[in-house]
């Protein structure tokens, strides 16, 4: 039997935890298929929306380890989606951009994830959905605003 406790099931924080935690995992196994997970989708999201960085404030703005971030490009190189490029005035920086090539597969993974999407909120009407997403944006920044609830986790 598996049933969720009603104390639970009163608890917003739960309902989005266990709810986001499906939505990624559906996600994930899309991306998977294709030989990428989340963070590969997040770099070439953050490079085609804003633009060529350095790998050390990538990692800043996606709140990734360093030493994942250069992994992740690597990989990414690897299969012609981003470039690496030295700053010529600091050969220690390195700027990365999204190539075309990552742009289109970009493009194909924000499909995937539009798919899990409807999926997810299948039983949400179109209003209904466009004011969750409302709610949640808000919510997203105020925690985004507040840092984080309990560091290190």
């Amino acid at each position: 039997m598996n049933e969720t406790p009603p104390s639970l099931l009163g608890l917003t924080t739960y309902l989005m935890s266990k709810t986001g935690k499906a939505a990624r995992g559906r996600l994930a196994d899309r991306l998977a298929e294709r030989g990428l997970r989340l963070w590969h989708m997040a770099v070439l999201a953050a490079l085609a929306d804003f633009g060529p960085h350095v790998q050390r404030e990538l990692a800043a703005r996606l709140s990734i380890d360093r030493s994942d971030v250069v992994k992740i490009v690597d990989g990414l190189g690897a299969s012609g989606l981003v470039e690496r490029a030295r700053d010529t005035a600091d050969r220690r920086r390195v700027t990365v951009t999204v190539t075309p090539a990552g742009r289109a597969l970009l493009d194909g993974l924000k499909a995937e994830a539009l798919a899990v999407q409807d999926d997810v909120l299948a039983p949400l009407a179109a209003h209904e959905r466009a004011q969750l997403a409302a709610l949640l944006l808000r919510v997203h920044d105020g925690v985004r605003e507040n840092g984080p609830v309990r560091p290190g986790r």
